[in-house]
């Protein structure tokens, strides 16, 4: 039942273009403005909607869009809608958390290829992605937030494996991810080569614009309180 809900729910906000609200409608968005898309997260949000899609369509997808080539939006943004592919981002490392643009993961350049060798952390959704979104160095002796590239890279490659980081509530939703001697073709690259910062950035700016869980959380607040007025919550209180 909740399976057949999902899909109803799906449907329905498809059917008005917002499963991705603010891609262009020539993509399959809304279209719409940043205040329509406030107003409209912050009415799902406060009833409590399902969430449909997630960085993929919230980040990932408007970087290809704003960057990306031709191709990669022919490959890539029509199937990010549809839910056929699970995207995960591959920034942090275990030396570059805060100071991102300290990544040491290297990208040489062979050919029509890039060999990446190095290692990711804190990769979320990465066991059930089938793309990651990644930060590389491709020039070693450039100022650091200018020798970063973003490269689109196929999960099944080989060489990538992932290992699990379970939290001590056994949640598991963090990985790190490695990259040994794996082969990505140039043309997966967003951006110009040695740019990719600058990518990344626009990626993270539209992280930061979401509302939904400003106003979940004033939900939950909301709920919380108002069980605690309730005899069994007043009782729950007091025993503690």
């Amino acid at each position: 039942e909740r399976q057949e809900y999902s899909k109803q729910w799906v449907r329905a906000l498809a059917s008005r273009g917002w499963i991705a609200p603010g891609w262009p409608k020539e993509y399959g968005g809304g279209g719409l403005t940043s205040m329509e898309q406030f107003i409209l997260n912050h009415e799902l949000a406060k009833h409590n909607a399902p969430m449909v899609g997630g960085q993929e369509i919230s980040q990932i997808g408007p970087a290809i869009i704003i960057h990306g080539s031709d191709d990669l939006k022919k490959e890539h943004l029509s199937r990010i809608l549809t839910g056929e592919t699970n995207w995960c981002q591959g920034f942090s490392e275990p030396g570059a958390g805060s100071d991102l643009a300290s990544l040491t993961t290297r990208a040489m350049r062979d050919g029509d290829e890039y060999v990446i060798n190095g290692q990711k952390i804190w990769t979320s959704n990465a066991h059930h992605a089938e793309w990651i979104a990644l930060l590389v160095r491709t020039d070693p002796d450039a100022p650091k937030h200018r020798g970063i590239s973003f490269l689109l890279v196929d999960m099944k490659t080989p060489g990538v494996s992932v290992r699990p980081l379970v939290n001590m509530a056994w949640d598991h939703h963090f990985n790190e991810t490695f990259f040994e001697d794996v082969h990505v073709p140039v043309k997966n690259r967003v951006g110009d080569e040695n740019r990719g910062w600058y990518v990344s950035v626009t990626l993270m700016d539209f992280e930061r614009s979401r509302i939904r869980q400003a106003v979940s959380a004033r939900r939950h607040f909301g709920e919380i309180a108002e069980y605690l007025k309730t005899d069994d919550g007043q009782k729950k209180s007091r025993h503690r």
